[in-house]
């Protein structure tokens, strides 16, 4: 009998106490062994820690676009109000009044903000939706701690536009790209034509005033010739007219410098 009279509360639990004359008992029981009445009375737990839960939603944008949302929800039992709160929703509260109340509020935040908007202020929208759930668990004895946006997902024809604006901006850009490109080397040639003609006018301008440039420029391109062969693996014969060596004039006189 003795046995019967005593029940325990667990950590992370509190009790409550239903009488089957009086009812239930205001009071709360936290963690321990506590006393009850044999047959009168039986103790009723709730969890009292943070439990998650997970929701799906389907709401409409402000711009009439269909959004899927799933929130991940931070709970737990108002330990203050436990016969309250078992008086109206009982234990298996959060399956009772979380799925409603989210559909709800997300129904609510989500119609104020364009379909785009979701996306570029998404803190600003999670945080809208964690105030308002707060206060609307308040009203059933429920905490809640943490609201966190899983997954945002719109419907086929938005994401079609979407995948179609992002594949014209990156045509853009290409095409953005290929002009510049094109710029570039249209500059390019411009400045290797005038050094070019930079270049010939110098030379044109040394040939004028020494007559022995291109006398230099010939001895110069026979030493390139002859470095050349020397490194071939082929043997090869050549006179002083084939390597541009050859520096007397026509009738054997010596050129002069």
């Amino acid at each position: 009998a003795a046995v019967n009279s005593l029940y325990t509360v667990q950590g992370g639990y509190r009790a409550i106490k239903f009488n089957m004359l009086t009812g239930l008992d205001p009071m709360s029981y936290e963690a321990g062994t506590h006393i009850k009445i044999p047959l009168l009375e039986r103790p009723i737990f709730f969890d009292i820690r943070q439990q998650p839960i997970s929701i799906q939603s389907s709401q409409g944008s402000r711009d009439l676009q269909i959004v899927n949302t799933t929130v991940r929800i931070l709970f737990k039992a108002n330990e203050g109000n436990l016969p309250d709160l078992y008086r109206s929703l009982g234990v298996n509260y959060a399956d009772v009044v979380l799925p409603s109340i989210s559909n709800e509020v997300l129904k609510s935040v989500i119609a104020q903000y364009n379909a785009s908007e979701l996306i570029t202020r998404r803190p600003e929208v999670s945080a809208a939706i964690t105030a308002e759930l707060q206060q609307r668990a308040k009203d059933f004895y429920v905490d809640i701690s943490d609201v966190s946006i899983v997954q945002m997902n719109f419907g086929k024809e938005y994401t079609a536009a979407v995948e179609s604006k992002q594949i014209a901006q990156q045509m853009a850009e290409r095409a953005r790209f290929k002009v510049e490109q094109a710029q570039q080397e249209k500059r390019g040639v411009i400045i290797l034509a005038e050094g070019e003609a930079e270049s010939a006018r110098l030379i044109g301008n040394a040939i004028k005033n020494n007559h022995s440039f291109l006398e230099l420029r010939r001895m110069e391109a026979a030493k390139t010739i002859s470095q050349t062969l020397a490194k071939s693996q082929n043997k090869l014969t050549l006179d002083a007219e084939s390597l541009l060596l050859n520096l007397a004039g026509p009738d054997g006189s010596q050129k002069k410098q």
